[in-house]
């Protein structure tokens, strides 16, 4: 069946973990399916992806940034998310068009017009059917980010974004709200600052009914 599902959230908040878990139970269930990401998501996108994730490029500027996730998500659409959707799969995408929004229009000031025109070229149209934002406070994210990036080899550089001071991340989860209360029908907030086990289930709960 065609299903496109996006999980959206700040930096910390479990995508990575509850993604796997939710392919997990749509594979058991007897479906196909994939998962992707962005930025990243197909060759030329994993290269664009180093660039916006290096920590050493602290001054790449918000305009540059903009463009750079645009550039991927038109690749990212063409190359992945279209074929996917057509072969009649369950596609799971970490983060789409919601995290550009939040991230370049709100946090980072970016006009909201000039996103929606772009997103608008770049998707053709294609837009979820179910977000899952996992919500959780600034501080909750944070230092579970950067554990993570603690744990990891010393050569791991993918932390630009969580280097960004904590008004920034506020910014950032402040507009996904606004973004959600916009569009209820297909954004659902689940909260993310709760154990594993309890949001797995509730992410069970709003992905069944889709599951014909």
């Amino acid at each position: 069946m065609r299903l496109f599902i996006t999980f959206e959230g700040i930096e910390g908040s479990g995508k990575t973990t509850q993604i796997q878990l939710l392919r997990s139970h749509v594979e058991q269930k007897g479906y196909r399916c994939q998962i992707t990401r962005e930025p990243g998501g197909c060759r030329i996108g994993n290269k664009i992806r180093d660039i916006l994730m290096d920590s050493d490029n602290e001054t790449l500027t918000p305009m540059s940034e903009l463009y750079l996730i645009m550039a991927n998500r038109a690749q990212h659409v063409t190359e992945v998310i279209e074929p996917a959707l057509k072969a009649q799969k369950i596609l799971i995408c970490d983060r789409f068009h919601d995290a550009t929004i939040a991230y370049q229009g709100f946090a980072r000031g970016m006009a909201l017009d000039l996103i929606e025109t772009l997103n608008q070229t770049v998707t053709k149209g294609v837009k979820p059917d179910l977000t899952i934002l996992l919500d959780c406070p600034v501080e909750v994210g944070l230092k579970r980010a950067r554990g993570r990036m603690a744990a990891e080899d010393s050569s791991w550089k993918e932390g630009r974004f969580e280097g960004e001071r904590g008004d920034f991340h506020q910014r950032v989860r402040d507009a996904y709200l606004t973004i959600a209360k916009a569009e209820p029908d297909r954004i659902k907030v689940v909260d993310g600052s709760r154990d594993g086990h309890t949001v797995e289930r509730e992410i069970r709960r709003l992905v069944n009914p889709f599951l014909k």
